[in-house]
């Protein structure tokens, strides 16, 4: 550990800038506290920077709302994949019987 470590904490609980729906999200993604750390540069200034970026990069992240997906139906050619497989299949099965018109 280097003297110019710097760790930056966010406790969610007792924040006034969060609405209590952020709040709600956030502890349930990341948890009562976010902390970051930066100890890469030599500056205690510049780990402080680095701390507080980062630390904005997670809350950020944990207020995140993800996009709904909207399901797809199948293409146009895997349908027509899809039923020229069938037919193939039917006529494998129709190829298989016995000769009609021919009297045993």
């Amino acid at each position: 550990m280097t003297a110019s470590r710097v760790e930056a904490v966010f406790a969610v609980e007792s924040s006034t800038a969060l609405d209590e729906a952020q709040r709600r999200r956030l502890l349930e993604k990341v948890g009562p506290v976010v902390s970051a750390v930066a100890q890469d540069a030599r500056s205690q200034a510049r780990n402080r920077q680095l701390a507080l970026e980062r630390l904005a990069k997670k809350i950020a992240a944990g207020l995140a709302v993800p996009r709904r997906r909207r399901p797809t139906g199948p293409t146009r050619a895997s349908r027509e994949r899809r039923l020229e497989g069938k037919r193939r299949t039917g006529e494998r099965k129709r190829a298989r019987r016995r000769p009609t018109g021919e009297g045993d």
